[in-house]
């Protein structure tokens, strides 16, 4: 009779939990809706979807929780892409990495000896993109490329964690990203392959662009350049990218800019070049690459005093980003405006300093070529000429190769 009576008056708590887990349930259900389904999901729906799957997680059953946290994570990426927090993007890889953690648990209602339904792959690629827009080190996009590759060796859509057109666009962002990792490691033919297949984004012009380049092909380098460019604009500026847009890599506009001018500079555009490189500055004022390459624009086209106080520019940014002063490229800089100036002496201390710093592998060989020509410059005609020679044949296309071999061959005759 106790039994009974305790069974009775628990019978009403009962019902209200589950009125209560009914209740989550329907609203984590409706914010999520809300942010899916709008194209540029706003901040307070997004944080809102956060909350409500959060209290859902609270009292859902093993069998929920690997939807829900796909969900959260959904959210929190959606809020992160909106406010570019990098935080956010990496809380939303663990509540994914939460997602696939509880994977095997939806199936345990499952009729009996069926195949277990392995974890969906735009999943793991979800997780792994979440880790490449939270940072871009070493080991974390060495990482990321190993899971989203395995994941597109089987890019099967038939899961019901979301419809099999998110899940295409998960995997789609994915391919962009193994192609973004691709052409960081200079690999243009399977970033080319990767990129394929979102044609519209920009990144299969790029690649283009940075083959022609290697080639020595700049004027249609230049055109491929702003052709990438013109489509990152339409996407990522005004209103901003959609939420699928946003899923893919980001370029950066500052030094993408800086790469056309220094294309637009070896076509012989020089006033081009310049127009291009000043709107890089705006964007990053602080590039002393940009600098120096609009500094040599200006010096082509005949503006010396301008492209004298870019060079000085370039050294004293380079200075200012450098710890201890220690740095090969503002030597390097400091270095071409004294040569420029005809103090040869000085000019050739401050390219040997500059080989005694760090500096980028690309500026190696012109810092070395640059050391030699002053030597030139200043009469030596003997060992220093033969250096200058061998080292011409690794330089940069923006050093002054012609005006090199020029002072080279009159060395000694004035």
């Amino acid at each position: 009779m106790k039994a009974c009576v305790l069974a009775l008056l628990a019978t009403p708590i009962l019902f209200a939990s589950d009125d209560r887990q009914l209740a989550l349930s329907l609203k984590a259900q409706t914010d999520f809706d809300r942010v899916e389904l709008a194209p540029r999901p706003r901040i307070p729906d997004a944080e809102g979807c956060i909350q409500s799957q959060a209290a859902a997680l609270s009292v859902s059953s093993p069998e929920e929780r690997s939807l829900l946290s796909y969900r959260k994570g959904y959210c929190i990426f959606a809020d992160a892409a909106a406010t570019h927090d990098t935080r956010q993007f990496l809380n939303a890889a663990i509540e994914f990495d939460k997602a696939i953690e509880a994977w095997p648990s939806r199936l345990r209602k499952n009729p009996k000896h069926t195949s277990p339904e392995p974890v969906s792959p735009a999943l793991r690629v979800f997780a792994a993109i979440s880790r490449l827009q939270a940072s871009t080190q070493l080991e974390v996009v060495a990482g990321a490329r190993d899971e989203i590759a395995a994941a597109l060796e089987s890019p099967l859509c038939n899961s019901n964690l979301m419809s099999a057109s998110s899940c295409r666009d998960l995997l789609t962002a994915g391919a962009q990203w193994l192609g973004w990792i691709a052409l960081r490691d200079h690999q243009m033919d399977e970033a080319t392959r990767r990129f394929s297949t979102a044609p519209s984004s920009g990144w299969s012009a790029w690649v283009e662009g940075r083959r022609d380049f290697a080639n020595t092909r700049y004027v249609p380098a230049a055109e491929e350049y702003a052709k990438a460019i013109d489509q990152w604009k339409r996407i990522w500026q005004g209103e901003g990218p959609t939420f699928l847009q946003a899923l893919g890599p980001r370029p950066q506009y500052a030094s993408a800019l800086t790469d056309w001018g220094g294309a637009r500079l070896l076509a012989g555009d020089l006033a081009g070049a310049i127009v291009t490189l000043d709107a890089s500055l705006q964007a990053e004022s602080a590039n002393p690459h940009a600098l120096f390459l609009r500094a040599r624009a200006k010096e082509l086209s005949g503006q010396k005093d301008a492209a004298l106080a870019d060079y000085n520019m370039a050294s004293r940014t380079a200075f200012a980003a450098a710890q201890d002063l220690a740095s090969g490229e503002a030597h390097l800089y400091r270095g071409i405006v004294l040569f420029r100036r005809k103090d040869f002496a000085r000019a050739e201390e401050e390219f040997a300093s500059a080989l005694n710093f760090v500096m980028t592998d690309a500026l190696l060989p012109d810092a070395r070529a640059w050391r030699h020509l002053s030597a030139v410059a200043a009469g030596s005609c003997g060992p220093a000429r033969q250096s200058l020679s061998a080292a011409l044949n690794a330089v940069s296309p923006f050093f002054p190769r012609d005006e090199a071999r020029s002072m080279a061959a009159t060395c000694g005759t004035a």
